[in-house]
């Protein structure tokens, strides 16, 4: 028996944010509405004394012959150590025996991958055909890549960003009009952002919401993607009751942390066949956008079955190249 290793580097070589990536997110969505996968509630540690937090997400899907148990930590001092503050990895387990197959070093690579792709699945499906300019609050890393993965599904020429970091701001002005090949604008404020876009992404760690109902329009969609834990909270609950359709990507999540935990905890009604889940969007049995007028919202939170398919996706691609040292178990 032996162990494949794959770094970093090499992952990002074989895994970008594209439509197979976007592809097999897809597929993990629709997964979740066939009723074919097992995942277990997120698994989150916190470690305060040292500024950091770990979570671990996995699910096991009926038909694979594999899966993954990802390792998320966030450990925000250790830039001043010089090292990651996200190092992430994936052990993938064989499905059949429980045996290691592979370790995937990909430092979170593959979870912003899976994410960004998320968001793209989500504007597939319920943003307006007709993009013009798109929206995005945060510029870190995932307000790059969700931009990135946007692109692939709605062809905007105008990208507004904001962040409440200047040099943050500015850099990716100069980044992304490059690599998008789009106007790129830096905003002075959340609100010109939401009002001049038809689809916006929240990507902050924010705990103060910031989203305002009364910048909302006719046509807009909002994915947001950063209230990941109870206490964070990008838009405020009043949105919600403004809004057509409201999706994410699984309801058993998505009321127990993030956007429509507090929006139900603040008193908005949402009950479950108010808040639809994207693999029922995928497989039809619920509709998306049905007009360009609508005001959609998905929350996405991350799920372990998103995991699984990004790694069996990076395997397939390394196995097919032959990348990776293998490191045997006997």
């Amino acid at each position: 028996m032996s162990v494949l290793i794959l770094t970093e580097k090499e992952l990002r070589n074989i895994v970008r944010i594209d439509q197979a990536s976007i592809d097999a997110v897809a597929n993990a969505f629709s997964w979740l509405s066939k009723g074919l996968v097992t995942m277990p509630p997120i698994m989150h540690i916190e470690i305060p004394e040292h500024k950091g937090d770990v979570d671990i997400k996995s699910a096991y899907v009926k038909g694979l012959d594999r899966f993954a148990v990802k390792i998320g930590a966030g450990f925000f001092h250790n830039f001043k150590l010089g090292l990651p503050s996200s190092p992430a990895m994936m052990v993938v387990l064989s499905a059949k025996t429980g045996m290691a197959e592979a370790i995937l070093l990909d430092n979170a690579y593959l979870t912003d991958v899976r994410t960004a792709a998320a968001g793209a699945v989500a504007a597939r499906h319920l943003a307006p055909e007709k993009v013009f300019c798109a929206g995005v609050i945060g510029a870190g890393a995932q307000g790059r890549y969700q931009m990135m993965a946007l692109k692939q599904v709605r062809d905007f020429k105008q990208l507004m960003v904001y962040d409440l970091d200047q040099s943050l701001l500015d850099q990716y002005v100069k980044d992304m009009t490059q690599l998008l090949d789009v106007e790129v604008i830096a905003a002075q404020n959340v609100k010109e952002v939401i009002t001049q876009s038809q689809t916006v992404v929240t990507c902050t760690p924010s705990k103060k919401p910031f989203l305002d109902p009364a910048f909302l329009h006719p046509g807009l969609h909002i994915t947001a993607i950063g209230a990941d834990l109870p206490e964070k909270q990008e838009i405020m609950s009043d949105v919600f009751a403004k809004a057509d359709i409201i999706a994410c990507d699984i309801r058993s999540q998505g009321f127990s942390v993030g956007e429509l935990f507090n929006a139900r905890s603040d008193g908005i009604q949402l009950d479950e066949n108010q808040v639809l889940e994207l693999g029922d969007i995928i497989s039809g049995s619920r509709k998306g956008r049905q007009s360009q007028e609508q005001i959609t919202i998905c929350d996405l939170s991350g799920t372990g079955v998103q995991d699984t398919a990004i790694a069996d996706l990076a395997l397939k691609q390394a196995e097919s190249l032959n990348l990776g040292i293998e490191i045997s178990m006997d």
